[in-house]
């Protein structure tokens, strides 16, 4: 499955390999556990209502989540820093 990252996802990601290796680390797993079981596994896994409706969310830690969504086989990352 390819994983593709929105401008600002992509940005968020890259600011955290830099400035923060333990949410860089957690996004990295949730990722791969995103591959194996998109809407189950690690990371409390929820569908996203109004707006981001068709969006999922997992937790990277307390004030974090990973939105993305799965579609083609592909997953399409748009945020991984704060919450949507």
């Amino acid at each position: 499955m390819e994983v593709i990252f929105s401008e600002k996802a992509n940005t968020q990601f890259t600011n955290c390999a830099i400035n923060d290796k333990k949410r860089y680390n957690k996004i990295i797993v949730l990722i791969e556990s995103i591959i194996n079981e998109p809407f189950e596994g690690i990371g409390k896994p929820e569908p996203l209502k109004g707006n981001l409706s068709g969006f999922w969310s997992r937790r990277i830690n307390r004030e974090c989540r990973l939105v993305y969504s799965v579609a083609n086989d592909a997953i399409y990352i748009v945020q991984c820093k704060y919450h949507y």
